[in-house]
């Protein structure tokens, strides 16, 4: 039987299995080993990538002449590439290499179909190269995080069936027993991805549905992508890392599981506030106003169980790298869905609509919370995955530090920024663009916020610069110090003080 063929047999769910014997940490680690190296170091790749075209399409948005005579640069094309590189580049690929490990881990079973894993990964990025190189070339689509050619979407999808299979699979074959809840949010994720992609790509691209449907679906997928994807395997993560580094179980675990479902129940429709003003029936929008709301169930549910569980160790998270992305992540999804409901209601999303504040809030979920939560789980995997230490606890605090304060620095510059835009763009005294260099108009009152925002962007590239350094240090240079598991947070990584 060829592989693939096994591969499907294996999760048939009418085929008896015999529960898998037990398998220790370090051996997952072996096995897991090439697969989630492989998706780390894809992802890291394209995060320069995406950094880079998020610098040129920054500059461009207060200095339009900056790379004007490059075509491919436009903004419009610059923009769209870092915004796909990003979110199927690093993003996916980080998702890959982290959250499946987590699964590996906690599932304690034989890993299997490991070469299936990575072929498909290898598939994934092709895609993501040719869908890359159709944007910049003047191939792309003109809807929002599906902007990539539509002929790289059946590749995409074969590419993600065999990598989310696999992680089903392991699940089959798990350790019989407790079911944990960072196993709930990653199966969880698992199922809703690619629902969510196939349904948008048919919807839209392949057999358009007609009218406002196309606007409400592509709110659905957009918005469901950090949601109902890229949260749960945030989560997932700050749930298995928390309580393994603070060596303390989780505060409540039928609280996270509460998280979960109503996650899952009202994260759906949320989506749909952001077409509030739109030719889109009323009861819709209001559907979709009260689910961002229920939102905060989820949220102050999973922030009490976060606190409660870190409560009492600041030392540890000071000491721990680990732990400093992980509770930066954690803190910025609680403060990036609060700002996320109170922007569904009708009389501030009047304000924050159309404007920069909207933008800096989808940079609030989806680097504070869940870039910086992945940069967590990379610093705990590669140790473990490598049995070596990180070579320089210096790059990783220039790391942490200038990711911190710049996409801090972005955060309150563009939201700051979009709400005096949006007060100006309802103010019908101010002008949006005047011949008249002294008059105050609202696209002049946006520059110095707009100039903000690269800056901060030149301070993430430090970073993310930094991380890359040090991550193929790891990976080529010496074994000068071997990493060695052990039960306190001074007898490992964790304890380095970086």
């Amino acid at each position: 039987m060829s592989p693939l063929l096994s591969f499907f047999s294996n999760i048939d769910p009418q085929r008896e299995t015999q529960v898998s014997p037990k398998v220790a940490l370090s051996e997952v680690d072996q096995q897991m080993r090439v697969p989630a190296i492989m998706f780390t170091t894809f992802a890291i790749c394209w995060l320069l990538v995406g950094t880079f075209f998020a610098i040129v399409a920054s500059f461009k948005m207060h200095s339009p002449n900056f790379l004007a005579d490059w075509e491919f640069l436009t903004f419009g094309r610059a923009r769209s590439a870092h915004l796909n590189a990003m979110a199927y580049g690093w993003s996916n690929n980080a998702i890959f290499g982290v959250g499946l490990w987590v699964m590996a881990r906690l599932c304690k079973a034989q890993i299997r179909f490991s070469g299936l894993l990575i072929i498909a990964g290898i598939f994934w990025n092709v895609a993501v190269v040719i869908g890359i190189f159709g944007i910049l070339t003047g191939g792309l689509t003109s809807i929002e995080w599906l902007e990539m050619p539509k002929q790289v979407a059946p590749l995409l999808a074969f590419s993600y069936i065999l990598i989310g299979m696999w992680g089903i699979l392991m699940f089959r074959y798990r350790e019989r027993g407790h079911v944990y809840v960072s196993q709930w949010y990653i199966l969880g994720a698992l199922f809703w991805f690619p629902w969510l992609y196939v349904v948008a790509q048919t919807m839209i691209l392949f057999e358009p549905a007609r009218g406002t449907i196309q606007a409400l679906t592509n709110w659905w997928f957009a918005h469901n992508v950090l949601g109902l994807w890229m949260t749960p395997m945030g989560l997932a993560t700050i749930y298995y890392l928390m309580p393994k580094v603070l060596g303390r179980p989780i505060y409540s675990y039928y609280l996270s599981l509460l998280g979960f479902w109503s996650l899952a129940l009202f994260y759906n429709w949320a989506g749909v506030h952001h077409l509030i003003g739109g030719p889109i029936p009323a009861w819709l929008i209001s559907c979709g106003i009260v689910a961002s709301v229920m939102m905060v169930i989820p949220v102050v549910v999973t922030a009490i169980n976060h606190h409660m569980t870190a409560v009492g160790n600041a030392r540890a998270v000071w000491c721990s790298p680990t732990l400093r992305f992980i509770v930066f992540g954690a803190m910025s999804y609680t403060l990036a869905s609060f700002f996320g409901s109170w922007m569904a209601l009708r009389d501030v999303s009047l304000v924050t609509h159309f404007t920069q504040f909207t933008v800096g809030h989808a940079h609030h979920g989806v680097y504070a919370f869940f870039a910086m939560t992945m940069f967590g789980g990379i610093y705990f995997m590669m140790p473990r995955l490598l049995a070596r230490e990180w070579p320089s606890a210096t790059l990783i605090k220039v790391h942490f530090w200038f990711s911190g304060l710049g996409i801090g620095m972005m955060i309150v510059g563009l939201q700051l920024g979009g709400w005096i835009q949006g007060l100006n763009l309802n103010n019908p005294d101010i002008p949006f663009v005047s011949s008249d260099p002294e008059t105050m108009t609202v696209i002049k009152a946006l520059v110095p916020w707009l100039f903000s925002r690269s800056v901060a962007g030149m301070l993430l590239t430090i970073g993310h610069f930094a991380f890359f350094v040090n991550f193929a240090w790891m990976l080529i240079g010496p074994r000068a110090v071997r990493y060695k598991e052990g039960p306190t947070l001074l007898g490992n990584t964790e304890g380095k003080g970086a």
